[in-house]
């Protein structure tokens, strides 16, 4: 292997470790909703089923940062998707030797839910790393990343639709559990500095929590983009957890279900890829306000209920024009955050994505039984619409196009970095492409 090849390597075991994981969750999207409806026929269990997988990511996700910044992330990563494996697993276990009823899926898939954050935010902020070794610019970095996370609701959700129509729900589980029996095996061959032991660790796990959240709080721009992920994924997840599946059940489709997923995970996949090219024609303000309204738009368009082929176009769109958001949202971590601090700061931000996810399953619900899908899905998609439309002129958004507040990898390249203040792991970015200042 050539030296090149060496140093991009701790990225492609991530990437692929990411996708593997990603894999395993998007079955998982498609197949427990249809578990539920399959044995209960019911649309508030189903979003009683979701809202109780959401409620505990919300407090393993706020301490999950904290926790890679105690044992490390590697470690962390290792240990997360191993458990998650296990709990997967033990759906068609339990089912096999017992037989599933609605309290034992709620109480394993809860389970299951409670390991996830703590592989996500370990893996993510593994990234900076593997880009300074493999000499990527960040923001490249941070739309590959996403675009392998779109991939893998791309492939997972559409494996899944297929899955259930050949072989049922329970045992399509087992291919969630293989994604992330995968996943521990590639971040296990992982190399990066930075990746061990942090030689400062937090306190505890509740004052290192506290910590980030008051950093994450303190600084307009991530607080904003941390309450503008709340509202959108509020309003968002109902979607795919409950109504989509309402729908498609009805219409006896499952294996259309996952289309409609893939195809809104090809937009994403395209979209994020492309935001590190747009982000070098617009203003990261301009793409942020611009990705945010068309995907309020798009979605209301598919809440329309049309005709399949037009919900898939209307799928592409919404995944194509939020592309860019998570990437965004990333640098703006990235290139504000202290080293020490990454990873309680994408934890905490992560917790914030999943605060208002319980509010928004348990109330599709019993919206969809009380107005039907057709009307409940108009009203989510139009108070999202309206969401996006008031957060995209924020003024805070114009710190996106500032100067980054951490500075990059001193001159020297990936390869050839030098002692200095900034910590190994640092995130590197070229100096031929720093962003001049902002004027005004």
């Amino acid at each position: 292997m050539t030296a090149a090849g060496r140093r991009r390597t701790p990225l492609v075991l991530l990437e692929t470790a990411t996708l593997l994981s990603g894999t395993g969750n998007g079955v998982a999207v498609v197949a427990l909703p249809w578990l539920v409806l399959e044995r209960t026929g019911s649309a508030t269990a189903a979003g009683v089923v979701a809202a109780a997988t959401a409620l505990p990511l919300l407090l393993s996700s706020l301490v999950s940062g904290t926790v890679v910044d105690l044992i490390g992330r590697r470690r962390t990563a290792l240990v997360s998707d191993a458990l998650s494996a296990l709990s997967v697993a033990a759906i068609p276990a339990v089912d096999a030797l017992l037989g599933l009823n609605l309290g034992w899926i709620v109480a394993l898939a809860v389970l299951g839910a409670v390991f996830d954050p703590a592989g996500l935010t370990a893996r993510e902020t593994l990234l900076p790393a593997a880009a300074h070794a493999a000499g990527w610019r960040i923001e490249r970095a941070n739309g590959v990343h996403e675009a392998i996370f779109g991939l893998a609701f791309l492939v997972g959700p559409g494996v899944g639709g297929l899955l259930i129509a050949a072989i049922g729900p329970v045992s399509t589980l087992w291919v969630t559990a293989a994604g992330f029996t995968l996943a521990v095996l590639l971040i296990a061959a992982v190399r990066l500095p930075g990746s061990g032991r942090p030689e400062r660790p937090p306190s505890g796990l509740w004052r290192g929590t506290a910590e980030g959240l008051r950093f994450v709080w303190r600084d307009p721009l991530l607080r904003t983009l941390a309450l503008v992920t709340m509202v959108l994924v509020a309003l968002y997840l109902p979607v795919e957890g409950v109504l989509l599946p309402v729908w498609f059940v009805e219409q006896g489709q499952p294996a259309r279900l996952g289309t409609i997923l893939m195809a809104m995970s090809a937009g994403v996949v395209v979209g994020a890829l492309a935001s590190g090219v747009a982000g070098r024609l617009v203003r990261r303000r301009t793409l942020l306000a611009v990705a945010l309204v068309v995907t309020g738009g798009a979605l209301l368009g598919l809440a329309f209920l049309p005709a399949y082929p037009v919900m898939l176009v209307f799928s592409v769109l919404v995944g194509l024009a939020y592309g860019p958001v998570n990437p965004l949202t990333n640098y703006a971590m990235q290139t504000r955050t202290p080293e020490r601090l990454r990873g309680r700061v994408v934890g905490v931000m992560t917790s914030f994505s999943y605060a208002a996810g319980p509010a928004g399953y348990l109330l599709a619900g019993p919206l969809v039984e009380w107005l039907g899908v057709r009307t409940a899905f108009l009203v989510l998609a139009g108070a999202l619409l309206a969401a996006t439309v008031v957060a995209a002129p924020l003024p805070v958004l114009r710190a996106l196009d500032q100067p980054p507040r951490y500075p990059p990898a001193p001159s020297g390249g990936p390869s050839g970095r030098t002692e200095g203040p900034v910590p190994l792991g640092e995130q590197w970015i070229p100096s031929a492409h720093r962003d001049p200042p902002v004027q005004g």
